[in-house]
């Protein structure tokens, strides 16, 4: 399912907080809405408080799958060792020192691929394969390059800049083998990675998320039982004719 909440009084979920298959981090302080993420994901994966380089925008300053996770060179040694210690023993965390700090921002991953900034370093590339465990891209979506800004992916499907032509999609689809589709949050926002984050079973974007948009993010994700895909194609309509 897809769960709308907000941190204090940002719609953009996806800046405060990072959610894979095996942990999530979450951004100091947010209102009672914010605590959704413990309610939800306490039983079954850890639920982490930090912030990395003094700042709460951790969701756009790292990034990870649940084989690693990539912090920025400017986390300090307390931040990675409080975070080291309250994820599982199988995953690696590591810091990158990438000119481009912003990894969430420059990053998009599943537990298999990665699509990256253009001008990464051949280095993080690199970390990104071996830390992570994925194939990696080098890639643009719509024209932009910060790929884990214009799009959020899972394993179950990927949903990407609402500008994305039909052919990108496609060579995007293939790439990462993952059903992918255009479409926005936060009534019309097309900053995917900001305004929402996905594992495999639930999505959590911003309160400002209309009923259509969450409709596609489910159906894409694959986070309803039942079949609704015809449901899902003339919503999908709606949200391009709106555009």
């Amino acid at each position: 399912m897809a769960i709308r909440t907000q941190f204090e009084n940002s719609s953009d979920v996806g800046v405060f907080a990072k959610l894979t298959n095996k942990y999530c981090l979450v951004a100091y302080g947010g209102s009672h809405h914010f605590k959704t993420f413990e309610n939800e994901l306490s039983n079954h994966i850890p639920v982490v408080y930090s912030s990395l380089a003094g700042c709460r925008v951790i969701g756009r300053l790292c990034t990870g799958n649940k084989n690693g996770l990539l912090l920025p060179h400017t986390a300090t040694d307390q931040e990675m060792n409080h975070i080291r210690s309250a994820l599982p023993d199988e995953v690696v965390v590591q810091r990158v020192e990438e000119k481009l700090s912003a990894l969430g921002n420059c990053i998009v991953c599943n537990d298999y691929c990665a699509l990256i900034h253009p001008d990464l370093d051949k280095e993080t590339e690199e970390i990104v394969a071996d830390v992570l465990g994925v194939e990696v891209f080098r890639q643009t979506i719509a024209g932009e390059v910060l790929v884990g800004s214009y799009a959020t992916l899972s394993n179950q499907g990927c949903l990407v800049h609402p500008h994305t032509s039909v052919e990108d999609q496609d060579e995007l689809s293939s790439l990462l083998q993952v059903p992918l589709t255009a479409g926005t949050v936060n009534r019309g926002s097309d900053v995917i990675g900001a305004g929402l984050v996905v594992n495999d079973w639930i999505a959590f974007c911003g309160l400002d998320s209309t009923a259509t948009e969450v409709a596609v993010i489910e159906s894409i994700f694959k986070l309803k039982d039942k079949d609704s895909s015809t449901l899902t194609k003339e919503l999908k309509g709606t949200l391009i004719e709106k555009m």
